[in-house]
């Protein structure tokens, strides 16, 4: 048995069968485009959002090492914040045109 950051690893499957290695999580990169998503810009978000599902599922499915599932859901959510903080800000900025056009409308008559 292999052993490593809390989680043990056989090297050898059921059936006597060789178990594929663990494919490495990706949680710091996840984390960090997630941060990035929200200070920056939110492509980054939408990166983190879509990588963070796919590792996520992985993770569930066994085949990536479940070890950094905290640091690729912190990054998801992150993600996911960021995408929808643009998506409010973007709603607001067409209402305050909306409102500001408007008024420019009205206060011509």
């Amino acid at each position: 048995m292999v052993e490593g950051r809390g989680i043990t690893v056989s090297p050898v499957g059921v059936g006597g069968v060789p178990q594929q290695p663990l494919k490495p999580h990706r949680g710091v990169v996840v984390l960090v485009l997630g941060i990035l998503g929200i200070v920056v810009c939110f492509i980054c978000g939408i990166i983190a959002w879509v990588m963070g599902n796919g590792d996520l599922r992985e993770m569930a499915a066994g085949t990536m090492d479940p070890s950094g599932r905290g640091m690729t859901q912190a990054g998801k959510i992150c993600g996911m914040i960021s995408v929808i903080l643009t998506i409010v800000g973007i709603c607001i900025s067409l209402l305050i045109m909306m409102f500001a056009g408007a008024g420019a409308v009205m206060s011509h008559r």
